[in-house]
């Protein structure tokens, strides 16, 4: 991998983590069509760690007031009556689901799924159904609720798929069960944490071992992850002021038009799927 190639693809990792339109997607079809190779979903998963962080350092606070509700939860039946209590609790058990599929399909991830045909239909399929949730489902509440875990957390696993992406498949989920824009963004920063975290972190090794074709090095690593991180860090407090005032439809009708693109290239052969 070059050194331009590792900048490039660290920053569109910040540019489109949060966005609902696939961090892993753009990842693959930038690296495709402009370095003419996929840069693999190890890195990919490695650079994930600078936007997490920055998802860290923004709701610094609020994560440490869950975290120190849950312990005291433990012992008091008063902090269990919290809502930083459940917070904490809707956290871990919205990561399950794509804690056990992305283990038991971790070689799937990293191979078939990353065929290019697959990133476009699920860019063009998954588009209209945050379309759907922006425009008809019922945006009123605010607090989050058990069923908005189990909800967005299993939406979270089907972003193990390129193209689906994480933040509209998690967002599109909390739409249709009748969260409002702002709290279903705030729920799906949150929600990446440990997922993403443990994704990037099991993912080190292969990287240090350099075990996949156009490897990155690990100083490039380094470099990609701290651009996605203060990128990153940018877009979410550019994300949560702009869906307070508008609807997702800019995102919908741009993953209809990449996905549509993609096919079209992908039809003419001038780019290989896999």
């Amino acid at each position: 991998m070059s050194w331009l190639q590792a900048i490039v693809l660290g920053l569109v990792q910040g540019l489109t983590e949060f966005l609902p339109i696939s961090s892993s997607g753009h990842i693959r079809i930038v690296s495709t069509l402009f370095f003419g190779n996929d840069a693999g979903a190890s890195f990919t998963a490695v650079i994930q760690l600078g936007t997490e962080l920055a998802v860290l350092i923004y709701f610094a606070k609020d994560i440490g007031n869950f975290i120190a509700a849950w312990f005291r939860g433990l012992f008091s039946k008063a902090a269990r009556a919290t809502d930083d209590y459940r917070m904490a609790w809707y956290v871990i058990i919205g990561s399950i689901p794509i804690s056990v599929l992305g283990f038991l399909f971790k070689d799937e991830i990293r191979s078939s799924l990353r065929n290019l045909w697959i990133t476009a239909t699920m860019l063009i399929v998954f588009g209209l159904l945050l379309g759907l949730a922006d425009q008809f489902a019922k945006h009123i509440r605010t607090r989050l609720e058990l069923k908005d875990s189990i909800g967005m957390g299993l939406a979270q696993a089907l972003a193990l798929i390129p193209g689906v992406s994480r933040s509209g498949g998690t967002l599109t989920a909390g739409l249709f069960l009748g969260l409002d824009r702002a709290s279903a963004a705030r729920y799906s920063f949150l929600l990446a944490l440990p997922a993403v975290f443990g994704a990037g972190i099991f993912s080190i090794p292969d990287v240090l071992e350099r075990s996949e074709p156009n490897a990155a090095s690990v100083p490039q690593m380094v470099v990609a992850t701290i651009v996605s991180f203060v990128v990153g860090y940018a877009t979410i407090a550019w994300l949560l002021r702009y869906v307070s005032k508008h609807s997702y439809s800019v995102f919908v009708w741009y993953r209809l038009l990449l996905g549509m693109v993609l096919m079209g290239l992908l039809s003419m052969g001038l780019i290989n799927p896999t």
